[in-house]
């Protein structure tokens, strides 16, 4: 998890996001429309929807704010802060100032992160949920029919009905079968996006495997906070899912401060030292970031008994994002290409 439980920020964050002590409602008949999933999707739907005056409820088994405040957006661009701060430090006689070599306190850079992101946690509180009109239930959902879901709480399964139900789930990192990566990350060696977010000490050397948007701006991040970085990815550019000119831009900005490139080149071992890729190069790192992609999250959710289908590209949709059940929608991550919250709030606005 991407929090620290003896962290008073992220205690904060537990409070006001996925609460301890939070009593479940007593579920309100038929509802006009459920969301399965607190991320930005689920929480666009939600406010959305009963601010037309609909009855709501939302069910989230894990943190509302989802990815973006807990592990994605918030986290990420206040760490990107604090390191574009070092940056300008170590840039500054570029530009005539005199300056020294910055000092960066990795602990407390992490702690600002922490801190901002409980205070943004209000916007996306089950507070703020329930006194806009939402039924809020922590559990997990499952659908067990067309028209019906249970969750699964600690008091016991509660059963809901609606008339409509939007799948808002998102998606999870996804590990490659690179063999001792699993180890590795059991370990703590190796992270995902939700395990960096955790770290307080500085990774000495940082290899980053995947170089799309989340292992592009975490691997500059880190380089310019101190860490030695390599970025490891079998395409031969950065950024290989956008415009080839974005990927040899931030090449060019990567090779001008010291990240090491690795590009089309796939890791093909990984142990408590390091890494080894497929042409026999050996690469040390104390810390991995696994950065490969994402899959959207479809287990568990009982999609067959609500009749939406679905493979492993995610829920399929219409494009008025209904699912093969036609009192289903998806929306964000779980059913879409584009993965960004922007994305996820603009459909969830055609799901209303």
């Amino acid at each position: 998890m991407p929090v620290r439980p003896d962290d008073p920020h992220d205690r904060q964050l537990v409070d006001r996001v996925a609460p301890p002590d939070w009593v479940q409602p007593t579920p309100a008949g038929r509802y006009n429309l459920v969301v399965l999933g607190g991320g930005t999707a689920g929480l666009v739907a939600a406010h959305g929807a009963a601010g037309l005056g609909a009855r709501v409820a939302l069910v989230e088994a894990g943190m509302l704010g989802g990815d973006c405040l807990v592990s994605g957006c918030v986290p990420s661009k206040a760490l990107i802060a604090s390191a574009a701060a070092a940056q300008a430090v170590r840039t500054a006689p570029e530009l005539g100032v005199r300056t020294t070599a910055p000092d960066v306190d990795f602990a407390a850079v992490m702690g600002r992160m922490r801190r901002i992101r409980a205070g943004i946690a209000h916007e996306d509180s089950a507070l703020r949920l329930r006194d806009a009109g939402v039924d809020v239930f922590l559990g997990r959902g499952r659908f067990t029919d067309r028209d019906r879901l249970v969750v699964e709480t600690a008091g016991g399964p509660l059963g809901l009905s609606f008339a409509r139900a939007v799948i808002a789930t998102g998606a999870h990192a996804v590990l490659p079968p690179v063999p001792g990566l699993a180890e590795a990350l059991a370990r703590g060696q190796a992270v995902t996006h939700e395990g960096f977010f955790a770290l307080e000490q500085r990774p000495e050397r940082l290899v980053v495997l995947g170089a799309g948007p989340i292992g592009c701006e975490l691997a500059q991040a880190a380089r310019r906070l101190g860490s030695e970085v390599a970025v490891v990815e079998p395409a031969d550019r950065l950024l290989p899912g956008e415009e080839p000119d974005a990927g040899e831009a931030l090449q060019a900005a990567f090779t001008a401060e010291g990240i090491a490139l690795h590009l089309g080149r796939s890791a093909t071992a990984v142990d408590e030292g390091g890494l080894t890729l497929d042409d026999g190069t050996r690469l040390r790192g104390d810390r991995i970031l696994v950065a490969t992609g994402r899959r959207p999250r479809t287990d568990g959710l009982g999609l067959d008994a609500a009749g939406v289908a679905f493979d492993g590209a995610g829920i399929t949709v219409d494009d008025g994002l209904c699912t093969t059940n036609p009192h289903v929608y998806a929306s964000g991550d779980c059913a879409s290409a584009f993965r960004f919250t922007h994305a996820a709030d603009a459909l969830s606005r055609v799901v209303i």
